[in-house]
């Protein structure tokens, strides 16, 4: 199973020096790296995200994340991933560009159900 961090491509390239991804300022001010699951992309983006250009999709394999991911409800009860510990470059599975198109809207890639 995969989840999701959407986060700049400024941050991305930080994280790949390091080789640890340590999270976006929301992510500081909440104490964990906030994630989504593929069907809770397109709603985060929208959200969160609107018109921002530069930024990445960022797939990550649950199982290579152990007990420091949770999952907490937010948005009316939904559940999502959230990650209490820094995200080691290991467990990421590919790295997409989140273009916009013309309309403002971001293009999501497909995504696996």
């Amino acid at each position: 199973m995969f989840v999701y961090k959407i986060c700049t491509a400024a941050l991305w390239a930080e994280a790949e020096r390091e080789r640890v991804f340590r999270g976006a300022p929301v992510d500081f001010a909440d104490g964990y790296i906030h994630f989504s699951t593929a069907a809770q992309v397109a709603e985060t983006l929208t959200k969160h995200f609107a018109g921002q250009s530069n930024l990445l999709l960022v797939e990550v394999d649950t199982a290579r994340l152990g007990d420091a991911l949770k999952w907490e409800p937010s948005r009316g009860g939904a559940l999502f991933p959230h990650l209490y510990d820094v995200l080691d470059l290991t467990a990421v599975n590919r790295v997409m560009e989140l273009p916009l198109g013309t309309d403002g809207c971001h293009t999501l890639p497909q995504l696996p159900a």
